[in-house]
């Protein structure tokens, strides 16, 4: 049972494992690649500052990747930080964005698509199935 009143509880393990300095380094060798690209595309004179970082990233990378070790640890562990920041504010958006309203605006009309209205001079609440459904013996043996 989860010890705080969040709805998700972060003091639990989980292993999260990093990706390789090398390919840390050819990610951020790409990014900043497509960055001088785009910069030159558009006229712009920041590609004489993004393509030696580019560079610098892609030499670091293939030649001795241990370098970018801490850099990769750091990013990994900025990642969580916006895991763990980002995924209730996303997830909460969702909720109150799309499906309240829905809710909302179904319950306003007058809508119980599942049918959770209680009857109180209901005999049961099971519901007859029309067409019936498959025979029984095919359920058995099904796997």
């Amino acid at each position: 049972m989860a010890t705080s009143q969040l709805h998700e509880d972060y003091s639990r393990e989980e292993e999260v494992k990093a990706g390789t300095d090398r390919g840390f380094g050819l990610v951020f060798a790409g990014f900043f690649a497509i960055l001088a690209v785009l910069s030159l595309w558009h006229g712009s004179k920041n590609w004489h500052y993004t393509l030696p970082v580019a560079a610098a990233f892609l030499l670091v990378a293939l030649v001795y990747p241990r370098v970018l070790a801490p850099l990769n640890r750091l990013w990994l562990k900025f990642g969580l930080l916006l895991y763990k920041v980002m995924n209730p504010l996303v997830l909460g958006l969702l909720f109150f964005v799309t499906i309240m309203p829905i809710g909302l605006v179904m319950r306003a009309f007058g809508k119980d698509f599942l049918r959770l209205k209680r009857d109180p001079d209901a005999k049961s609440y099971w519901i007859d199935r029309t067409p019936p459904g498959p025979p029984p013996q095919s359920m058995k043996n099904q796997f």
